[in-house]
């Protein structure tokens, strides 16, 4: 098994490394990310409901049967089911390995995909599942002039992002013994954090921290009514509970509260990219010290957390947080700064 995840992961950073090579000199790294990341989303939620629907044609007898070449006319009957149960839907023509096959040759490519996210986004808007897909494909700026000077230069630049990605020996993404979406967001933050200055108080929790930190919260523990992480960047100590316990097991559904908005973006993608469903999260972009979005929930079984650490926050500088129930038991505030006391003061509330 150990030999198996090294060999997964090692994979999966060579091919990020070639895309980076590739795009060097022209996207900032920071920005590179979302770039990688978005792009991995439309695969997989391409091949995610092209693998639902033709499950359910083989087995009702048509084994021919293949999403990719139907035509849109005749898929749009599927729509509202497929909302309903995926929550969101992509026509045949949009999906990532057909936009793949034509890419080299479309001159439009930018404008194509920029189309194919707000599609994408737009299926799911009036329904359930809208709170969970907007904005989402914010981060993937396909105009800008980071990734070149002119149309021309940005598609090919497109089209070498989506060739790479297509690389990817992924497999199926819940099968895979190492999280590879959260494995490249922490390779990528590792490779090009220093050089944008950005500060480690973004960085992903390692996997391994993440599985030790989970275990030690599910201890004795078979299923749970949900779990809930207060700063929960891009999701990985949330997922980590479906994977030690199974996501049945966590009955609910996952809670969170990020205040950043692209990690906010990252962790709901990476929320799809585990096939969880879109009406099993809940995350929220907000500051959770002073807006807290699930405070009147049913109470959280289980609470992981790794907080930014020794970061400010208003303390007494705000006088009504003094009174927030919250904090108004310990009849002092967490200092200026050190807000993830102040953390742990909401997640004992």
């Amino acid at each position: 098994m150990a030999n198996r995840k090294e060999a997964e992961r090692a994979e999966l950073h060579r091919t990020i490394w070639n895309m980076a090579n590739d795009l060097r000199g022209s996207v900032d790294g920071w920005d590179f990310k979302q770039y990688v990341l978005g792009m991995l989303f439309y695969r997989y939620i391409s091949e995610n409901i092209t693998s639902y629907i033709n499950k359910g044609e083989h087995e009702a007898g048509f084994e021919d049967f293949d999403y990719a070449k139907l035509s849109d006319a005749d898929a749009e009957s599927a729509r509202e089911d497929l909302v309903k149960t995926k929550g969101f839907f992509i026509l045949p023509s949009q999906l990532f390995e057909n936009i793949k096959d034509k890419a080299e040759g479309d001159d439009n490519l930018n404008e194509t995909l920029e189309s194919i996210f707000k599609s994408i986004e737009a299926s799911a808007q009036g329904t359930d599942s809208e709170a969970n897909f907007k904005g989402l494909f914010d981060d993937l700026d396909v105009n800008s002039n980071k990734l070149g000077g002119s149309v021309t230069k940005r598609n090919e630049r497109l089209v070498k992002l989506i060739n790479s990605v297509a690389d990817m020996k992924l497999g199926s993404y819940q099968d895979n013994t190492i999280d590879a979406f959260g494995d490249a967001y922490e390779y990528l933050m590792a490779m090009y954090a220093s050089n944008a200055g950005k500060s480690g108080g973004e960085y992903f929790t390692p996997q391994e921290v993440s599985e030790l930190l989970t275990k030690i919260a599910l201890v004795g523990k078979n299923q749970v009514n949900k779990v809930y992480d207060p700063a929960c960047g891009s999701g990985s100590l949330l997922l980590q509970s479906a994977k030690i316990l199974g996501r049945d097991n966590v009955r609910q559904g996952f809670f969170g509260q990020e205040i950043n908005i692209t990690t906010y973006n990252l962790c709901r993608i990476n929320m799809f990219l585990h096939d969880v469903d879109y009406d099993k999260f809940d995350i929220a972009h907000a500051d959770t010290l002073r807006d807290p979005a699930h405070w009147d929930d049913e109470p959280f079984e289980v609470i992981v957390s790794n907080p930014p650490y020794s970061i400010k926050w208003p303390g007494d500088g705000d006088p009504i947080l003094i009174n927030d129930p919250r904090f108004s038991p310990a009849g002092v505030l967490a200092p200026k700064s050190r807000a993830d006391l102040a953390f742990v003061m909401h997640s004992l509330a």
